[in-house]
């Protein structure tokens, strides 16, 4: 992938979670999207990407933890096969990184025990269509890796 190998040298921690697609993903929601380790899902999660996540919050290595617990951005790729989607997002200090089910990116500030990352650029909506009719078939099989980058310098 020719962004992390732009990137490699800025990128300070790396995790990668394995989720599946479900035939209600809707992907509809304007301000955050969620992977959860849940196997069901109904219509009205329509902030839902993934389900049945090998990974949540608080599974997330400590110490990418560690470093996303701060001002730095985090790089969100969603793959699917040959297709990807990117996010550009911030960490925080108030990340508490601790629910133990779902995975929750926002655009907003918004900060809870399932918020992985804020000020996000891009949402469930945003998703290409074409990606969200793939994310449709149970048997689709998905990752998300989230790239901890070099803190910002003052």
């Amino acid at each position: 992938m020719i962004f992390m190998k732009s990137l490699d040298s800025k990128i300070k921690g790396i995790e990668v979670i394995e989720f599946f697609g479900h035939p209600s993903i809707r992907a509809t929601h304007k301000t955050t999207f969620e992977i959860t380790k849940e196997e069901d899902l109904s219509l009205r999660g329509d902030c839902v990407i993934g389900v049945k996540a090998n990974k949540s919050c608080i599974d997330i290595d400590d110490e990418v933890k560690r470093r996303m617990t701060k001002d730095v951005p985090i790089k969100i790729t969603i793959c699917l096969g040959n297709y990807t989607f990117e996010v550009n997002a911030q960490g925080h200090p108030s990340l508490t990184l601790t629910d133990e089910r779902d995975i929750v990116v926002r655009k907003s500030s918004y900060i809870c025990p399932r918020t992985l990352a804020i000020r996000s650029d891009r949402a469930a909506i945003d998703l290409p269509r074409y990606i969200v009719s793939i994310l449709h078939k149970k048997e689709t099989k998905g990752k998300m890796t989230i790239s901890v980058l070099d803190e910002f310098k003052a």
